[in-house]
């Protein structure tokens, strides 16, 4: 079955991915910091260790310390951590209008509980002008900034180096959402002056499923509290949450066959190089592209080609419900993802909504065959 929704997880996994959760399985299991076992219990030690430090180095962490990494179980909860544990009555946040539900429901909640939530609007193709951003950003004094970094939609790329400088010069902290980019794109978090990147693991980064992150800019952790508290396996002394990173934001047992996984993948990732998957992805995009202008009443949300977007189409058919489309497509052999995709605020800004759009959305492991079978079975619906 050809597999075109990526932008959910990436499928297939490379092979190492597997192997290393197997291997962690059956041969290691130690937890972190918590057994009598040196060697078992080195061994987890060692992989968590050599996670942070890949990951360091592919996002660029503050001082190069893999410390300042925290790991979770995916960017939802990463977006918790940093919003609930910052924003406090009385503070205001700016975000945008082409966000998905992992930051739009906790800033909603938020928003009950006295924090003031401004929104920059994009444009029709999903895409924020930075001016209207700054105009936005000093209309008033705004404590924090986040954003995502690729629509999950429409697969339009925002404008990071210069949201981010504008963030600066205001002094106001930003926080990204990386779930379509992070693995895909390159990102260096201490060169754009973040306050927090979060990230998840198991879409272009090619990990599993409950594993994801934050890369902290440790002075802005320093001022967030902590959404759960308990065991660390360190400073175990304290009744009170450990201050030092990462301990302060990973509490309980980790998911150490999921890390254990996306460790392998990270050196994947680093031995066929990001450049190398950004532009295979880009030329499969356009390719898709190309193939699906021989199909009249096909509408496309977003860039109309691959200049400032990833692979990641929303389609609607003139008359054909999405839903009804995908599971006829599915029925044929091809997997992609109809309705809202959590982001109602997006389909807004991209004129889709309440129906949602067809998203289909290639990746590495996609072959020209995948996307000339898929446009063919698309021609006869």
């Amino acid at each position: 079955m050809p597999y075109l929704n990526n932008a959910a997880t990436t499928w297939p996994k490379p092979e190492c991915v597997a192997d290393s959760v197997r291997d962690f399985m059956l041969t290691g299991g130690a937890n972190s910091s918590r057994g009598s076992n040196s060697q078992r219990d080195m061994k987890t030690m060692n992989i968590i260790l050599d996670c942070r430090i890949k990951l360091a180095e592919m996002f660029g962490a503050y001082d190069d310390n893999p410390m300042t990494i925290t790991f979770t179980a995916n960017i939802t909860e990463s977006l918790n951590v940093v919003l609930r544990g910052y924003l406090r009555e009385g503070m205001s946040v700016l975000t945008s209008s082409m966000e998905h539900n992992a930051v739009m429901r906790p800033l909603r909640a938020l928003e009950s509980r006295g924090v003031n939530v401004g929104i920059v609007h994009a444009d029709s193709r999903g895409l924020i002008h930075t001016e209207d951003f700054r105009k936005e950003l000093t209309s008033a004094k705004y404590d924090l900034a986040v954003m995502s970094h690729a629509s999950n939609v429409a697969g339009t790329i925002q404008p990071v180096d210069d949201i981010a400088e504008i963030c600066r010069a205001c002094s106001v902290p930003l926080v990204l959402d990386t779930a379509q980019t992070a693995g895909v794109i390159p990102l260096n978090a201490s060169e754009l002056g973040l306050a927090a990147l979060c990230f998840t693991g198991h879409k272009s980064l090619m990990g599993p499923q409950g594993t994801g992150g934050i890369i902290w800019q440790p002075e802005f952790a320093e001022k967030v509290t902590p959404i759960i508290t308990g065991g660390t396996g360190s400073y175990s002394h304290l009744e009170t949450q450990p201050e030092d990173l990462p301990d302060k934001f990973e509490s309980g047992t980790p998911n150490l066959p999921g890390i254990a996984g996306l460790n392998s993948a990270l050196e994947w990732l680093n031995a066929t190089g990001l450049k190398n998957i950004a532009d295979r992805e880009n030329d499969t995009g356009r390719y898709f592209l190309e193939r699906l202008k021989e199909i009249d009443g096909v509408m496309l949300s977003g860039m109309p080609d691959m200049n400032n977007r990833l692979p990641v189409f929303a389609l609607n058919i003139s008359g054909k419900d999405n839903g009804i489309l995908a599971d006829e497509l599915s029925r044929m052999g091809y997997e992609t993802r109809p309705g809202l995709h959590c982001s109602p605020s997006a389909h807004k800004t991209l004129g889709t909504f309440p129906q949602g759009a067809l998203r289909v959305s290639p990746g590495y492991f996609t072959e020209e065959g995948d996307i000339d079978g898929f446009i063919d079975a698309l021609k006869s619906l």
